[in-house]
Parts: C-alpha cells; sequence; structure tokens
C-alpha cells in the first residue's frame, strides 16, 4: 500500500528557481518575490512583466539567468 501525500490543491508542481543578473549578480528569487517591486511571493519568472528591470543595475529580463543556489 502507498502512503504517499498529494501535493496540496494550488501547490506548484515544480521547485521554485532563482534567477541571477549577469552584470551585476542581483538575485530574484520566485519563492520570495519582490514586493517592494510589487512582484507577490511565488511569481514565477516567466509571470514577472517583461518591462520589468533590475532594481540593481536597471538590466532587463533577457539579462538574467537561471541558476541553482
Amino acid at each position: 500500500m502507498n502512503h504517499e501525500t498529494a501535493a496540496p490543491v494550488g501547490a506548484p508542481t515544480t521547485a521554485f528557481k532563482s534567477w541571477l543578473c549577469v552584470l551585476c549578480g542581483f538575485v530574484y528569487n520566485e519563492q520570495d518575490g519582490l514586493p517592494q517591486e510589487g512582484i507577490a511571493p511565488g511569481t514565477r519568472w516567466e509571470d514577472v512583466p517583461e518591462g520589468w528591470v533590475c532594481p540593481e543595475c536597471g538590466a532587463g529580463k533577457s539579462d538574467f539567468e537561471m541558476t541553482e543556489i
């Protein structure tokens, strides 16, 4: 008999990721979001607005890379 528990309804199916600005080293963590920038905790990178820029150096989303921390 298998006693594994299912993930709660609405729970993400993949782990949160971190994204690194390759220009200045700023890290965007999906789990934390950036509430001070209007991005709620749990906001996936693909859901961050395209016009958003790095709060440290002003780089665009294209200057970020997914990184394991």
